[in-house]
């Protein structure tokens, strides 16, 4: 009997105890608030992990889906819903194990595979804790992250349980993980009001941090508690006596000072370990909100208040949630004690923050949310969950309060941008590099491609793709959200501008003077000074530069500054040729008095082609020199051009088209069709055969009628292409009437 007896009498041997730890049943008693269909799902994800991670040990030589299971125990403590456990299990198959997020969507659905998605991304991030901004971007972008606040709560106790067992891993990697444990994730836990993950994260990181401080902070405090020890007993005593007395209902829990804030005040503070006067402190938990109060003033009864150390976390809260009644009180002894009072909703969300929401349905699934936790704040998200339902807006809220004006993005390299709400592809480009924003022709979010004008969101992946040739676009500044991005595209386009309306100065001044008989502009160099020197007198302007910009940009007519230039040369002798100046003045255009300037779409911002009537290469053409403007090319029968015209004809010049276009021009077409199924795809389809791009489609509303107009904007090379256009639309089937649209004529 007693040989049958002794195996199971013998201490389990390190094997057994890895499979025990390493088992569901581990899990499973942590699991009785959820349905038995959710503990089925969290089974499944269980034993897919345990599949993955099979072979796989950690450094302290246990399976490693003991770590999983761990991660999961934590979440199922702070009540985190069936989603959330599967990915703690999961949460490192995507990482370590090659399963890809398509598998884990087909076996286990979308939303625990974007909780899985998103703890890899956290997983991927190498940073320098010692670059205190990366740091705190990092912290932001996870206060801010954005989908699910599941996805923190998720990797802090995959950290807690990583700090926990921190010691099986090399003393050489102690202090970087210390350091971003104490830099990042405890902080991230006080923000979201996880206090007791706080109080632990922060203590393993300074045992590992500072192993000789811990130790002797740690026997120093064991010595005071047991010094304090009768103390202690005696004020707990007192004090429930008190409460008794006065007839309040409470349960008192002592708390000592956590060993991280006790060396934090040390340091900052220059304090011995003796002076620190408020090591230990008692809890004081009532039945209502008016209790705290009548407690407090049960307690200032029994000892005396430590002047301005009172706080009332009840009135206004801390950003995390927090409320309690704060007193610092002389109990016996002199020894100095604090006091918090608070209700048991409040110390639910003092000890588990964002976490109390899970906690609180779980243990209150009967009671009104509004009853029961004081907190505004979190008080306000129990409501969008009860009165909507929707998971989505309840995270969304989550993420907006926890951090409302800005969002975080990845680049590449899992660099942390921060980024103001609504912020765009371009917002970011220009972010990086002022460069890069310039040279931005098109863009992935999170490897997909995407229009440039695309909103950010928290935890996208954004990548910019780059040409040398490319240049901002003034359309960018429709929809840019940065006030850098901004400034910088609009100093770009003036300077371009500036630029091109230069030379376009230069050629209208050339023109000009041909048509007066001088064959080419006079040189900028040294045997021309005295010239340029008293034209720019005569104009006005600093420099030969600023005289043709002003030129381009219609500020000075062209023929005006001409006439000068001829005077001055013929005062130095240079005499005007006849020859050249009747072909130049009377075969160009009727209206102007100089010759035509020749158009071939390479202009840039200094040409701009009139929206009224939308000039394409074949029409007849004039251009109007705006003031400050540029010049604006019009078609020559467009009615807003003639009226120009009629008021201010001096501006007009003659242009003409080059022969061969650099780029396509916009123009319209109206396109009657007979109302039938497919048949603007029809249209469309000829619009392509024809090698026409579509940039705008506007149908009418009256649906209903036989026939219906389209109206396209299109792109085409020149007159001949709109020809072949139009002939190509003609014939597609319930096509009646095609026509160009200008509106101007």
């Amino acid at each position: 009997m007693s040989a049958l007896l002794s195996p199971v009498l013998a201490k389990p041997t390190p094997a057994a105890v890895n499979a025990a730890a390493a088992s569901f049943a581990a899990l499973t008693a942590k699991l009785d608030y959820l349905s038995a269909a959710d503990i089925e799902n969290v089974r499944r994800a269980y034993r897919y992990a345990d599949e993955a991670h099979l072979g796989q040990l950690r450094n302290s030589g246990e399976p490693y889906i003991t770590h999983p299971i761990a991660v999961a125990q934590q979440c199922a403590e702070w009540k985190l819903d069936a989603q959330a456990l599967m990915a703690a299990l999961l949460h490192d198959a995507i990482e370590d194990c090659g399963v890809t997020k398509p598998e884990l969507i087909e076996r286990f659905g979308a939303p625990v595979a974007e909780l899985v998605d998103g703890l890899t991304k956290l997983e991927k991030l190498e940073f320098n804790t010692r670059e205190e901004n990366q740091a705190e971007s990092f912290r932001k972008m996870l206060l801010a992250m954005a989908r699910d606040v599941r996805v923190i709560l998720v990797k802090l106790a995959d950290r807690t349980h990583n700090m926990r067992t921190l010691g099986d891993v090399p003393p050489a990697k102690w202090a970087r993980i210390s350091s971003e444990t104490l830099d990042i994730y405890a902080p991230i836990a006080h923000r979201l009001g996880l206090n007791t993950t706080y109080r632990e994260l922060q203590d393993l990181s300074f045992r590992h941090l500072h192993p000789w401080r811990y130790a002797t902070l740690s026997k120093a405090l064991a010595r005071a508690r047991g010094r304090r020890r009768d103390v202690i007993k005696r004020v707990q005593s007192e004090v429930e006596a008190a409460f008794e007395t006065a007839g309040i209902p409470v349960h008192i829990h002592g708390r000592e000072k956590s060993l991280y804030s006790i060396y934090r005040k040390m340091d900052e503070k220059h304090l011995s370990f003796a002076q620190v006067t408020d090591i230990y402190g008692f809890r004081v938990i009532v039945g209502g909100l008016t209790a705290c109060y009548t407690a407090m003033g049960v307690l200032h009864q029994l000892y005396k208040p430590m002047p301005g150390r009172f706080k009332d976390y009840i009135a206004i809260p801390k950003i995390n949630g927090y409320q309690s009644l704060h007193t610092t009180l002389i109990g016996p002894s002199s020894t100095s004690i604090e006091f918090q009072m608070r209700t048991e909703a409040m110390h639910m969300v003092a000890e588990s923050g964002v976490a109390a929401h899970w906690l609180y349905k779980a243990n209150n699934t009967q009671s009104d949310a509004s009853q029961q936790l004081g907190t505004q704040w979190l008080q306000s998200l129990l409501d969008i969950q009860h009165e909507t339902r929707d998971a989505a807006e309840f995270w969304d809220h989550v993420k907006i309060d926890l951090f409302p004006d800005a969002v975080y993005v990845f680049t590449p390299k899992s660099q942390i941008m921060a980024m103001p709400r609504g912020a765009t592809v371009v917002d970011f480009a220009y972010a990086i590099h002022s460069d890069i924003g310039h040279r931005t022709v098109s863009a992935k979010v999170n490897g997909e491609q995407v229009p440039l004008r695309t909103e950010l969101h928290n935890g996208d992946v954004v990548e910019v793709v780059t040409a040398p040739i490319s240049s901002p676009n003034p359309a960018w500044l429709g929809f840019v959200r940065t006030g850098r991005a901004r400034s910088k595209i609009r100093h770009h386009l003036k300077t371009m501008a500036l630029t091109e309306s230069q030379d376009l100065g230069e050629k209208m001044l050339a023109q000009a003077l041909r048509a007066e008989g001088i064959d080419k502009l006079p040189a900028d160099d040294e045997t021309n000074r005295s010239l340029w020197e008293r034209i720019l007198r005569f104009s006005g302007n600093r420099s030969r530069a600023d005289l043709l910009t002003d030129v381009g940009l219609g500020k000075r007519i062209a023929s005006i500054v001409a006439k000068r230039i001829v005077k001055l040369l013929a005062e130095v002798g240079e005499k005007p040729d006849a020859l050249l100046m009747s072909r130049e003045r009377f075969t160009a255009h009727e209206s102007v008095s100089q010759g035509a300037l020749l158009l071939d779409g390479s202009e840039g911002a200094s040409v701009q082609f009139a929206k009224c009537c939308k000039p394409i290469p074949g029409d007849g053409a004039v251009g109007y020199l705006g003031r400050g403007e540029g010049l604006v090319v019009h078609t020559s029968d467009c009615a807003v051009a003639a009226r120009l015209q009629y008021r201010d004809s001096e501006r007009f010049i003659a242009v003409d088209w080059s022969d061969e276009p650099v780029r396509t021009f916009e123009t319209s077409l109206l396109v009657t069709v007979s109302n039938g199924k497919g048949v603007l795809a029809r249209v469309a389809a000829a619009l392509a055969t024809a090698e026409a791009d579509i940039t705008q489609v506007e149908m009418q509303q009256e649906s209903t009628q036989d026939a219906a107009d389209l109206r396209f904007g299109v792109s085409v090379r020149d007159q001949a292409h709109l020809t072949d256009i139009i002939r190509s639309v003609k014939r597609t089937p319930s096509v009646l009437r095609v026509q160009r649209v200008k509106p101007g004529i």
